[in-house]
Parts: structure tokens; sequence; C-alpha cells
């Protein structure tokens, strides 16, 4: 006999467990103990979780890319649809990182903080534009799809895509055949998807066990600046975009949403949610699969919502720990670099850390300053990437409704919110792993 059981749920429940059995373990275990959990359970189970949906980020960006541009069939309306995409994913970053700006004009969380030791980090020098739209063209496709550079992948299946729309019928055998191939990647992730709650325990239980959570209340009002502008930026500036440009109502986007939410929140990276992200856009919110097709694997390259939010706050906090005063161009300064770093950054975890250290040369403030932050990074980053993700997904439906291709029943329908089907054996091995973990 099988029973439906949410896989929000699921996942909650999962999140918490590993939050609990990780503060536990991190007061309480002996650290070879703890070292042991890691390296044999928690690390193992959450590598293969990332790892299978990683498996076919790459082909699935590639095919779902080249059928959504040469689906479209009309090149001007894809202009069109691309224009409107990036539009949004850049002024979408360049307000999320002024929101930032001003919270840390507001809260100071500098102000009493003390320079605290830390570890490196690697810094690159703030890219040249023209370098970057040169960079887009790949001169091996074959070498950007081995070495996973998101932004080539993403230039040659546009091309790909419009090239088969030029040749007309010739091209359907091959878009049938890739929609095929497409069909099968999701598939995959349908499986994978089945073992999320325990690859989500696994991925927090690690972070929590490992640096606790006493390290918050050092840079407990960083912290909370940071978070308290990404709920604003994710519930308030989204769900008014939703509202007035998508003609949707937000709170039903943010109970269908919120599952992939949660992973992208446990694995920290836009790329790994990207699958999800696509399936919920299509399957459960009614987005037109063309267009998802094109604007989920580009704002998983380009929309840094999350992470320009993070880099203005640290931008402020780090000047105030530092007492060097940051003018209103320095401050403009902030949000074109970080926009414009934003493109072609790895949809990955910690790539925020490596943009703050341009921002930061080019505005003149020490790289030394990224140290003071890095501690609390890692649980930070798992909060920005869910915004990242649900920004893309919020492209997506804005786009789909001014192109008359949004599927508002589908949209409006309650019934089908994150409901699986799971059978009772599945369920009892899962509750029976988490109990003798925890025990």
């Amino acid at each position: 006999m099988k029973r439906k059981i949410s896989t929000t749920k699921l996942i909650i429940i999962a999140l918490f467990l590993g939050i609990i059995f990780g503060a536990l373990g991190n007061s309480f275990f002996p650290q070879p103990f703890s070292e042991g959990i890691i390296l044999w359970i928690l690390k193992p189970m959450g590598e293969v979780f990332l790892r299978g949906i990683k498996m076919v980020v790459i082909p699935l960006v590639l095919f779902s890319l080249i059928i959504g541009t040469a689906s479209i069939k009309d090149i001007k309306k894809l202009g069109r649809i691309g224009s409107k995409t990036l539009i949004f994913y850049l002024s979408t970053t360049a307000l999320a990182i002024t929101l930032a700006l001003a919270m840390g004009n507001i809260f100071k969380p500098g102000m009493g903080v003390e320079k605290i030791a830390g570890g490196s980090v690697e810094t690159k020098s703030a890219p040249f534009v023209m370098d970057l739209l040169v960079n887009m063209i790949p001169t091996n496709p074959i070498e950007s799809l081995v070495k996973g550079d998101m932004l080539q992948i993403i230039t040659f299946a546009v091309i790909f895509g419009i090239a088969l729309t030029l040749i007309g019928e010739k091209g359907d055998s091959i878009i049938n055949l890739f929609t095929d191939i497409n069909h099968v990647l999701l598939k995959i992730i349908g499986v994978i998807m089945k073992i999320a709650p325990l690859g989500v325990f696994a991925l927090i239980s690690q972070v929590v066990l490992t640096q606790g959570l006493d390290i918050l209340v050092t840079l407990l009002k960083y912290f909370l600046v940071v978070a308290f502008t990404l709920v604003i930026h994710t519930v308030i500036n989204y769900g008014i975009i939703l509202k007035t440009l998508g003609r949707v109502n937000p709170v039903i986007f943010f109970k269908k949403f919120w599952p992939v939410m949660l992973v992208g929140f446990s694995t920290s990276s836009s790329n790994a949610a990207l699958p999800v992200t696509m399936e919920t856009c299509t399957k459960k919110m009614g987005a037109s699969e063309k267009i998802s097709s094109f604007t989920i694997p580009l704002g998983a390259t380009i929309n840094m919502d999350g992470t320009a939010i993070m880099q203005g706050v640290a931008v402020m906090f780090i000047a105030q720990v530092y007492g060097i005063p940051i003018t209103i161009n320095q401050q403009l300064m902030v949000i074109l670099t970080a926009t414009l770093a934003s493109i072609g950054t790895a949809g990955v975890p910690g790539a925020g850390i490596v943009m703050l250290s341009m921002v930061l040369q080019q505005v003149g403030l020490p790289v030394e300053g990224i140290a003071l932050i890095l501690s609390v990074d890692r649980i930070l980053d798992m909060m920005r990437t869910a915004t990242n993700i649900t920004g893309d997904a919020v492209c997506t439906m804005i786009v789909s409704n001014t192109e008359k291709e949004l599927n508002y029943d589908l949209y409006n329908n309650t019934d089908i919110i994150n409901e699986i089907e799971y059978s009772e054996s599945i369920i009892k091995k899962y509750s029976h792993f988490i109990y003798y973990v925890i025990l």
C-alpha cells in the first residue's frame, strides 16, 4: 500500500534533525568520534546526493537550452525573451546590492566588532567587461562541457539552437532526439530526489557538527543583517514583482517553490538545484518549457541576488570594522562591480567569496577583511543560494507571463503542492536510519 507524503515535510524534518544532531554532536561528541561520523557517514551520504544531481546538470543545461532555443522558432521572439531575461537579472541584482548597502548603513553591523582571526581566501581582480564578452565564446565546446564552464556552454547551446531553427524541417529529427534525452535526464532527477531528505540531513549536519552554533554569537549582528536582507528581498521584493509583473499570487508561488529553496539551502549550489527548479517551474507552476529551458540555466550562471546582498553587507561590515569611511561614489562602484562580477560566476559553494574579493579591491578595502566573515559564510552561503534560485524561478514566471505562455490553471492548482508518493517501506527505512544515527 502506498501513501502520499509531502516532500516539503520530509526535507524540513531532515533539516531540523540535522541541525539538532549537529548541535548536540558539536557540544557532546569527542572530536575523534565526530570526525569519524563525518568521514564514514555524513560526508559520503551528502556527496552521493550532490554528485547524483550534478551528474545531470551539464547535459541537462545543454539539451534543455538547445531545445528551448530551437522550439521558439521565431528569432525575433528569442531576442525578445533573451533581452527580458538579461534586464530582469541585472536589474534585480543591482536592486539587491543597493538594499544590502542601505541595510549596512542603517544597522552598522561592523560597529563594535573586533578584528577576528580567520582563514585565507583566494583573490581575483575585477573582471574586464570586454573579456567577459569574448570569453563567452568557446574555442572548444567539448572542453567547455568537460570543465563545466556554464557561460560557454550556454552560449554554444543558444547558437546551436538558433542554427537548428534556421535549417527548418531538417533539424526536427535532432530536436526530437534531444527532447527524448531531456526527458530521460528529468526522470533521473526524479529518482535522485527520492533520497533528498537523507542528503539534506547529511549536508546540514556536517556544517553544524563542524562549526557549531557558537560562532554566530561573535558575528551575530552581521549574520542577522544579511539574513534579514535576504528575507526582505526574497519575500517582499520578489513577491511584489510576481504580483505586479507576473500577475500571479505570490503565496502560491512560495508554497510550491519552498521544497526547491530547501534543496538550494542544503546544497549551497545553484547548479545543483537547477534540475529541480526547472521541473517545479514547468510541472507545478505552469511556466513554458521553452522559456524555462532558457531562463533558468542562464540564471544559475548570472543571477546572484543573494550573493550580491552578502557582498553589500560585507563591504559595509569590513569598512566599519577597519574604520574606513565609504563614500556614496564608492557605494555606487560596489553596485556596478558586484552586478558585473555576477556574470559568469560559478553557481557553486563559496563562489561569492571570490566575487567579494573583486569588489573589495575595486573600492580600496583590505581583502584580508574577508577572513572576518569566513567562519559564518558557509551558513550564509546556504541562505543566499535559496534567494538566488528563487530569483531564477521568478524571472521564469515573469517572462512566461509577458509572452502569454503561463498556464494559470496549473499555477493556481494547489492540489499538487509538493506531493510525491513514497512507499511505506521507504518511509520506515528513512525513519529508522535517522533514529539510529541520532542514538
